[in-house]
């Protein structure tokens, strides 16, 4: 896997993605600490970090099946949304693999009868694995179409 020393690099990093499966991809970017989701002690008018950077945050969302949204955070993590199943902390440079193991195909769903549930699994190159459980009520089709 490769570093992704930055939000910026991980956005460059996911436009290849997109152009790897044909898929559009829209980003919105949030500079500032007074912009960004996680700086709420920040400061009324602050925008910067006690050490004077400027934290950057990105919101990229992907078009096409599975609906696929990614939240980089400046603090080098992100949280990636695949059809409503929320992946939280994920790190920044597990995301390309993420994505990729995801619109290639590799990810699929585990159900267990007893007691009843299914979760969302996502492989990566490597030792690592994301496993993040699914409402029941909530198998979009995509969804459903992976389930093991």
């Amino acid at each position: 896997m490769e570093h992704l020393h930055s939000t910026e690099a991980a956005v460059r990093a996911l436009r290849e993605i997109a152009r790897e499966y044909g898929l559009e991809m829209e980003v919105g970017h949030d500079i500032g600490a007074d912009r960004t989701s996680r700086r709420t002690a920040a400061g009324v008018a602050v925008t910067t970090d006690a050490d004077g950077s400027l934290p950057h945050e990105a919101f990229v969302e992907f078009g096409g099946s599975p609906r696929v949204s990614v939240r980089l955070y400046p603090d080098d993590d992100a949280l990636i949304d695949v059809d409503g199943v929320e992946c939280h902390d994920v790190p920044r440079d597990h995301v390309p693999p993420f994505l990729r193991s995801v619109f290639g195909g590799l990810a699929y769903v585990k159900g267990r009868r007893f007691p009843p549930g299914y979760w969302l699994v996502v492989p990566l190159p490597g030792d690592a694995t994301y496993k993040e459980l699914i409402p029941m009520i909530s198998l979009t089709p995509w969804l459903s179409g992976k389930v093991r």
